[in-house]
């Protein structure tokens, strides 16, 4: 009886997880969906829509209209640039707050983590003019010091989480040896570490990916990554469904694919330390 009740509830618990995952993948689907779709087509009734013929036209007049492989260098570019930016500032961070803390180890911890409460519009006037004053002004420069700056908090945050699992007696026993605190970071520590280090970098690639308000603010053109290239389909002439959707689609792809093949990865990193 015990066995039935198991096997029953786990595929209640099975089939509920598949109905969440759905609903919360089923806008990204209806947007694959409407990109294959002409304009004409796009607009009408969803049960319609999805009855009419299958087309690339979307994704045809996007690329004649847009130069995508632009925007997609510009977000490369932003997101390794800012994630290995972000990697070298906190890995030292986290490790004096892990294996050196201070008093006010915690508060500072907490203070970091609350500037992510913060309304971005709070700052956007002093930080537009400080960038206009710098001439960072829709540069790739501009935009990797902005969402390090942005993503360095849960950055700080979860390589300390990591480090706080590693025992310190491998760390005291590196420094009897005669490490050095360089060989200490470099050859101890992060090797311990790169589960969560690289989960880390995942989720700060995907979250700089998708940074749109910022992007959006500071650049026009010359380093314009895809969230300009999905706006630039927004027009006071109106919102063009299919376009505007296949848009959205060859901006998402590229990092759905990495989500895809790193899941393992990243679901690993992000219960580091949780099971013991």
């Amino acid at each position: 009886m015990a066995r039935k009740t198991t096997q029953t509830r786990k595929a209640v618990v099975t089939t509920i997880a598949w109905i969440i995952g759905f609903l919360i993948f089923f806008p990204i689907l209806w947007t694959i969906l409407m990109s294959f779709k002409s304009e004409g087509d796009a607009i009408k009734a969803p049960l319609a829509m999805l009855s009419t013929p299958w087309t690339l036209e979307s994704y045809g007049e996007v690329q004649a209209r847009s130069n995508y492989l632009r925007f997609f260098m510009n977000s490369v570019i932003i997101s390794l640039g800012s994630t290995i930016l972000a990697l070298v500032i906190a890995i030292p961070a986290a490790w004096s707050m892990a294996f050196v803390p201070g008093k006010r180890t915690k508060d500072l911890l907490m203070w970091m983590l609350s500037t992510k409460m913060m309304p971005a519009v709070g700052v956007l006037v002093p930080m537009y003019l400080m960038f206009r004053d710098f001439g960072l002004l829709d540069t790739l420069t501009g935009l990797v010091v902005i969402l390090t700056m942005i993503n360095l908090p849960i950055v700080v945050w979860m390589l300390y989480t990591y480090f706080k699992e590693i025992p310190g007696e491998i760390l005291e026993a590196a420094r009897m040896d005669g490490a050095s605190l360089r060989s200490e970071i470099l050859y101890v520590l992060t090797p311990m570490a790169v589960p969560g280090i690289a989960s880390t970098m995942l989720l700060n690639i995907i979250l700089a990916w998708n940074e749109a308000f910022w992007t959006l603010q500071l650049t026009t053109s010359d380093a314009a990554p895809l969230t300009q290239f999905i706006a630039s389909y927004s027009s006071p002439e109106g919102l063009f469904y299919a376009k505007l959707s296949a848009a959205s689609t060859m901006a998402i792809a590229p990092i759905l694919i990495l989500g895809w093949f790193s899941q393992k990865q990243l679901v690993r990193g992000l219960t580091f330390g949780a099971v013991k």
